[in-house]
């Protein structure tokens, strides 16, 4: 069993002769895809349902600002997680199409181990390193 934020999948057993990114595959991650969306969407609703119920007018300064202090580093937790939702909608596009799975740089496979370690990942691993090596040496 693995852990997905706060959800737990089994890993995906590959049959003899499977080929990547079949039918199971794609279901497998369709499914890991969704439920890691419903549980940051469930995270959205709830956020909106607290900043409603804890929104106060508080008359003492400090009180005010320990608030809007909460309410910013909520809303900005939230926003990253909007930025994840929209790539997991990506990914959820591919296996629709059928190019999940594939490096968007060089189009050899990304993995099954790594896309369950990060299912929008869109890099393969060799890919992926040259990415960042590119930009700490950019950025450096």
């Amino acid at each position: 069993m693995f852990e997905l934020g706060l959800h737990q999948f089994e890993p995906f057993k590959e049959k003899k002769g499977e080929t990547y990114m079949g039918p199971r595959m794609l279901a497998h991650f369709f499914a890991i895809l969704m439920d890691w969306k419903k549980s940051l969407m469930t995270e959205v609703d709830r956020t909106v349902s607290y900043m409603k119920d804890e929104a106060n007018n508080f008359p003492d300064p400090v009180d005010r600002a320990t608030q809007e202090e909460e309410f910013s580093l909520e809303l900005r937790t939230r926003d990253r997680e909007r930025k994840l939702i929209r790539k997991i909608d990506q990914s959820l596009a591919e296996i629709k199409s059928e190019d999940y799975g594939y490096c968007h740089s060089c189009g050899i496979e990304i993995g099954l181990r790594r896309l369950e370690a990060r299912p929008t990942a869109t890099l393969c691993i060799d890919c992926k390193t040259l990415d960042e090596i590119k930009e700490k040496q950019l950025y450096s």
